[in-house]
């Protein structure tokens, strides 16, 4: 049966944050590589799937890549998986037990390299289910650890560090605090009387006018700016009317929270209308992604150490209108057929220009449009007055300058050319540095394979963490060696494009004129943003800037003379 199996073998691999050290999902690819080269005769590099998950938890299955190697192991690809510990596929008992039925269906063969499992026998499954039990036993001890962590934090009132919220200082406490038997220093809010009256100003006119937008509005016309600088946006705003931590510890409060089953760890005589709002375990935060905000019943409301800035009835009054007024949060029109968005900016303020449909349509029967700055219609005309270009005639002249690239003698065609010759006199020295590393990478992964040999043949003993590290550091080494690799044939791989396919792209080029008017309205977005880098209207000039150029502007087209100013009842 196995001589006679042509199926794939899995490799697995998982880890919850990115990091070089430890057990990487490099270093556990590498072991199960070499495991199943020691355990199966003539196996191949095309003989592994590989499946590997970073920044994924194993408390439960739905990681993408462990997903897919499902599938393939549904198409009955596989024949067995491979990982290194039997924690990289799931620490949930239910979760295992059902892939282990799943696996046995398909006739896969589980092998975890690390624990050391023999499958096929009924004591070697018995062990498999008790270390998946301990696995989840100590997901779950984790997890309530950190619970209890989050109420010793509640009972303490202090801020835990990160980016403060604007009107707040973070000011260390004197002593310390006890957490999770450690000690470590403690740290509250202190206000920034400047800041906090801007905070103060922003709920005041969020109640005054209902609307984010007017808010936005009144904070641009007055240069009121964000403590590094910036303008506020409709995000930034609702998000500090949102945060708890402006919030007065008061009556409010109190009733707030508790009519909505928030855990609050605090008795209600410490809501003194003075100290403002600590709310723990608000946050989800995954690695590569901004935070989430969780449900507030998962919340852990305190009083902190700092004062509060709203009232409790005010804040609540702020998150009943925040919530009526998200069905009338702006939409992107699905009618939209302009084709400069995310091009277009304004050369007055360097603000995006986005399209502004109206009800009419010209003589072609299409929709009438104009370009508008954002920034002009946040502010209401104060912090920019651009004229507003006619969305239509702008687009006709865009895609008729663009079509000129197909000439031999356009500026486009002789920066290709001239990247061309660059490339072709830097590919010997590129290719001399790219010999020697490789020579370098493949004798290290040859030691790497030796010590992985040795491993196998010492497992449990002194000796294998000891190779482990060894490994770990001749793992290092080579993804040095890797990233400068990538780094040289990224250059050689432009180089070989110019060389093979220059004259096919030119040939493409001078075809774009010719096809440019059959393609669709998502075409041709999609072939605009392929040449153009930047487009900018100065309210009576239209610079288009391409890609590949030495110059920032390429092309120049004079519009003073053409009718693009907006031809709608409803402009500015």
């Amino acid at each position: 049966m196995k001589g006679q199996d042509n199926r794939k073998y899995a490799i697995y691999s998982r880890k919850s944050k990115f990091t070089g050290k430890g057990e990487s999902i490099e270093n556990q690819i590498e072991l199960c590589r070499q495991h199943i080269k020691l355990h199966h005769d003539n196996v191949t590099e095309d003989d592994i799937l590989i499946f590997e998950d970073e920044g994924f938890s194993g408390g439960n299955v739905n990681r993408p890549q462990f997903q897919a190697m499902l599938k393939e192991i549904r198409a009955n690809h596989v024949q067995s998986v491979t990982c290194y510990r039997l924690d990289r596929i799931s620490r949930n008992v239910g979760d295992f037990a059902k892939l282990k039925e799943e696996f046995d269906d398909y006739n896969v063969e589980f092998i975890s390299i690390r624990d050391n499992f023999d499958t096929t026998t009924p004591t070697g499954r018995a062990m498999m289910m008790m270390v998946s039990v301990f696995a989840q036993l100590e997901r779950e001890t984790t997890a309530e650890r950190i619970r209890d962590n989050m109420h010793e934090l509640a009972k303490s009132g202090r801020w835990l560090g990160g980016t403060t919220p604007t009107g707040y200082k973070s000011t260390q406490i004197v002593g310390s605090v006890t957490v999770d038997g450690k000690e470590r220093k403690a740290y509250k809010l202190d206000i920034i009387k400047e800041e906090a009256e801007i905070i103060r100003l922003i709920f005041t006119k969020f109640i005054e006018t209902n609307s984010l937008t007017k808010t936005d509005t009144y904070l641009l016309q007055n240069n009121i700016t964000t403590k590094n600088g910036k303008n506020f946006t409709r995000f930034s705003i609702r998000s500090i009317l949102q945060n708890p931590v402006y919030m007065i510890a008061d009556k409010n409060a109190w009733e707030y929270f508790e009519s909505l089953g928030v855990e609050i760890y605090a008795e209600q005589s410490e809501f003194d209308g003075k100290h403002g709002i600590m709310a723990y375990n608000k946050t989800i935060q995954k690695s590569g992604k901004s935070n989430q905000i969780r449900d507030m019943d998962e919340w852990i409301v305190a009083v902190g150490k700092h004062k509060g800035l709203i009232t409790g009835a005010d804040w609540v009054k702020v998150q009943s209108m925040l919530s009526q007024n998200r069905s009338k949060s702006y939409r992107k029109p699905k009618s939209n057929v302009a084709l400069l968005s995310g091009l277009l900016h304004c050369g007055n303020c360097g603000s995006f220009m986005r399209p502004k449909l109206s009800q009419r349509t010209n003589a072609q029967g299409e929709k009438i449009y104009s370009y508008l700055c954002e920034t002009k219609e946040r502010s209401r005309c104060k912090l920019c007055n651009s004229k507003n270009p006619n969305g239509n005639e702008l687009d006709k002249m865009i895609c008729e300058q663009i079509k000129l690239i197909s000439e031999d003698s356009s500026n486009f065609i002789r920066n290709l050319e001239s990247v061309q010759r660059k490339l072709e006199g830097n590919r010997e020295e590129y290719d001399q540095q790219l010999n020697a590393l490789k020579k370098e990478l493949q004798e290290s992964e040859h030691q790497i394979a030796n010590l992985v040999e040795t491993l196998a043949k010492t497992p449990n003993t002194p000796a294998f963490d000891y190779i482990t590290q060894q490994i770990n550091i001749l793992h290092e080494k080579n993804e040095k060696i890797k990233n400068r690799i990538s780094e040289l044939e990224s250059l050689t791989k432009n180089h070989v494009y110019s060389s093979e396919e220059f004259d096919r792209t030119k040939e493409l080029l001078k075809s774009f004129g010719q096809s440019f008017g059959t393609l669709t309205l998502e075409q041709k977005r999609m072939a605009l943003r392929m040449f153009i880098r930047r487009i900018v209207w100065d309210g009576e000039n239209v610079h288009v800037m391409l890609f590949g150029d030495n110059e920032a502007e390429i092309d120049y087209t004079d519009l003073a003379d053409k009718n693009l100013e907006p031809n709608r009842a409803d402009s500015e």
